[in-house]
């Protein structure tokens, strides 16, 4: 009787830590995933721009003077 419950305690030891092993392992490569793909967060005034808008420049030149 006692080595029926010895098997049962490993049986059950080796599914729960191939579990948490299993889970660890998907949750990191989820995270690897997450951290590849970069965060881009586009400007609100720039949300309704489309690709071949042409946009207003402004510069500022400043003329030497002698």
């Amino acid at each position: 009787m006692d080595e029926i419950f010895v098997f049962t305690y490993f049986f059950f030891f080796a599914l729960i830590f191939g579990a948490a092993f299993a889970f660890m392992w998907r949750s990191m490569d989820l995270m690897f995933k997450q951290l590849d793909e970069p965060i881009r967060q586009i400007h609100p005034e720039m949300r309704n721009v489309k690709p071949d808008d042409e946009l207003l420049v402004f510069k500022v030149v400043e003329e030497e003077e002698d």
